[in-house]
C-alpha cells in the first residue's frame, strides 16, 4: 500500500517542508497542476522523478486565469483520487494552498507577460489568461524554489510563456516541456474532457487527425495556407466552432510563411458543444 505524500497548505509549512527535502542537497522538481489528475499528469510526475531526487506537485485551481464567463466554479475537483494517484507515484510533497493563501487580502502585484503571450493565439480569445498563469506560476516558483519544473506540451503557448518568464526574470528554474499524452484515438488528455458528451467524445479526435493530415501536406510541399484551409473546413464540418488552426514558429510562435521558415508547430483551438479543446503537434 502506498504511503500518502505529505500535504502542506500554508507558506510557512511549505518552506519548512522544502528545507527538509533539500537537507541532503537533493534536486527538487515541481509539477504544477490544477488537480483532476489524469495519465498526462502522471507522466509529468514520472519524468520529474527521473530528473530530480524529490518531487513536489502543486494542486491549485487558479481563479486568476479564468474569465467571469469561464468554468472556475465547475472545474473538476477530485482531491481524494488525486492524492491516491500521487501516492502511487511516491510523490514527496503536495502543495495545496487555498485562494486566500495565494491571493491574500490586499494582493496587488501581477506579472504581465509579453513575447509568446501576445502572438494572437490563446491570448486573442482569452486575453486575461497568461497574466493569470504567469502570476501564479511565478508565485509557485518563489514558494517552492524548484530546480526544474515540468509542463505538458499540450498547452504549448503556456509552456513557451512560462519558459520565457523563468529566463527573463532569472528565476533559476529549468522549465521542461513533456510530450502530450493521448488517448488511443489520439485525443489529447485533458481534465476538461469529462465535459464531453458520448457523441462529442467520438468527434473530438478529429482535431488531432486534421493536424496530422495538414502537417503531412505541408511536409509534402503544399502551401501552409492551402493545407490549413482544408483543415479548417474539415474541423468546421465535423461540428466544431473553430477559434484557430495555425502553423507557427515552434520557438517564438511567430507567424511563418513556408516550411523553410521552421521549425513549425501546428496549434488548434475549437469548441465542441460547451467544451473548448486545444492541441498541437510538431510539423
Amino acid at each position: 500500500m502506498s504511503r500518502n505524500p505529505m500535504v502542506v497548505r500554508t507558506v510557512p509549512s511549505l518552506r519548512r517542508a522544502i528545507d527538509g527535502l533539500r537537507a541532503r542537497k537533493a534536486a527538487v522538481a515541481l509539477v504544477p497542476t490544477m488537480g483532476a489528475l489524469h495519465d498526462g499528469h502522471v507522466s509529468l510526475v514520472r519524468q520529474a522523478k527521473k530528473r530530480a531526487g524529490k518531487v513536489v506537485v502543486s494542486i491549485f485551481v487558479n481563479p486568476a486565469q479564468f474569465a467571469p464567463t469561464e468554468d472556475f466554479g465547475s472545474y473538476p475537483r477530485t482531491w481524494k483520487a488525486d492524492v491516491e494517484k500521487l501516492a502511487a507515484e511516491r510523490v514527496d510533497l503536495i502543495w495545496h494552498p487555498d485562494v486566500k493563501t495565494m491571493y491574500p487580502e490586499g494582493f496587488a502585484t501581477r506579472i504581465s507577460p509579453e513575447g509568446p503571450a501576445t502572438v494572437g493565439l490563446e491570448d486573442r480569445f482569452r486575453p486575461h489568461f497568461f497574466g493569470g498563469v504567469a502570476t501564479v506560476v511565478g508565485k509557485l516558483f518563489a514558494q517552492v524554489r524548484p530546480d526544474i519544473a515540468l509542463f505538458g506540451e499540450k498547452d504549448f503557448q503556456q509552456l513557451r510563456v512560462v519558459a520565457r518568464m523563468a529566463c527573463d526574470l532569472d528565476l533559476g528554474v529549468k522549465v521542461v516541456g513533456a510530450r502530450t499524452v493521448r488517448e488511443r484515438d489520439g485525443l489529447a488528455m485533458s481534465s476538461r474532457n469529462v465535459y464531453l458528451s458520448p457523441a462529442e467524445r467520438q468527434i473530438a479526435p478529429t482535431l488531432y487527425k486534421v493536424m496530422k493530415e495538414s502537417a503531412a501536406r505541408i511536409r509534402a510541399g503544399e502551401s501552409i495556407v492551402t493545407a490549413l484551409a482544408a483543415g479548417e473546413a474539415t474541423i468546421r464540418g465535423a461540428g466544431f466552432a473553430l477559434d484557430y488552426l495555425e502553423a507557427r514558429h515552434a520557438e517564438t510562435l511567430a507567424p511563418i510563411g513556408s516550411l523553410k521558415d521552421g521549425p513549425i508547430r501546428m496549434l488548434v483551438a475549437a469548441k465542441l458543444g460547451a467544451t473548448r479543446l486545444i492541441d498541437n503537434i510538431a510539423v
